[in-house]
């Protein structure tokens, strides 16, 4: 466990101009007595290519602290512009607020800062030679990266502190961070939520359209029934019309034949009748002769 404990930092003048010196208010608790004084200090970050272009801005030994609550203020002086690349000095870069025991870190606050041009036309078209005197800076105050480190203290064994001088790499702002985790899962699952009442809409609908075509089909196939019904029946009613027709001329026909049969069988007894009437008449001829 660590006696010191950093409190909050507040950052003073700010924004302010690139030649200006920083300035912190520093609060912190110390749980124990410590026999020996903290160390402070401030690095400005000239290069995110290389650390050979590192300054240390100033450090101060705060000493002996009392147990309790303390409050100091730690005041740097500003960076020397002839030690940063032309091409990064212009920039966003990091300052590193640090604090150390025994030449031991235990706490390391960074900061973003970003230093740019104080008007407009000078931003649009940026000079070959950088005017330190137009710079101004920013720090990012409200967004602090704070890293802790296992140190051994007065009251503790070096020898059972296996990683003396390691980061225990957590922040000070695990609450936060644990936050923006739950937000974003929040996040995720209601994308998923979206997602998925999405894929639900498009196959309801997907399935609405398969059921309408289904549908479509149906009809399309009752209307071809219907249509082959109708027009089978019109055949029907043809075949029959046809056939009633033959059975008339069949009937003309016997009935044209009956009668054609009747006249010729008329005659026939018309015939029979006049051979009779002969007949007679040969015998009444012959009856005299005889007698």
């Amino acid at each position: 466990m660590s006696i010191v404990s950093l409190l909050g930092i507040n950052v003073l003048n700010n924004p302010a101009r690139f030649t200006d010196a920083y300035e912190f208010e520093i609060t912190f608790e110390c749980l124990e007595p410590l026999k020996e004084d903290l160390e402070w200090k401030l690095t400005y970050v000239g290069s995110s290519r290389s650390l050979d272009h590192d300054q240390e801005l100033d450090s101060i030994l705060v000493g002996p602290i009392p147990v309790g609550v303390n409050k100091f203020l730690f005041k740097a002086d500003p960076p020397s512009p002839e030690l940063i690349p032309a091409s990064e000095l212009v920039s966003v870069t990091v300052i590193l607020l640090s604090c150390s025991y025994n030449d031991r870190e235990f706490v390391r606050v960074g900061y973003y800062v970003n230093n740019e041009y104080d008007t407009e036309e000078l931003r649009e078209n940026p000079p070959s030679k950088v005017q330190v005197d137009h710079v101004v800076r920013n720090i990012l105050a409200e967004k602090p990266r704070v890293t802790r480190f296992n140190i051994v203290w007065d009251n503790e064994d070096e020898g059972e502190d296996a990683d003396n001088g390691f980061p225990s790499e957590f922040q000070e702002d695990e609450d936060e961070e644990e936050e923006e985790e739950d937000e974003e899962e929040e996040v995720e699952l209601a994308e998923e939520e979206d997602e998925e009442e999405e894929e639900e809409e498009n196959g309801a609908s997907s399935q609405t359209i398969a059921a309408k075509d289904k549908e479509e089909d149906i009809e399309e196939d009752l209307e071809e029934d219907i249509e082959e019904d109708l027009e089978a029946e019109e055949d029907d009613d043809e075949e029959e019309e046809e056939d009633d027709e033959d059975d008339d001329v069949v009937v003309v026909d016997a009935e044209e034949g009956a009668e054609e049969g009747a006249e010729e069988g008329t005659a026939d007894g018309e015939d029979e009748d006049e051979e009779v009437e002969d007949i007679e008449e040969d015998d009444e001829v012959k009856t005299p002769k005889d007698s």
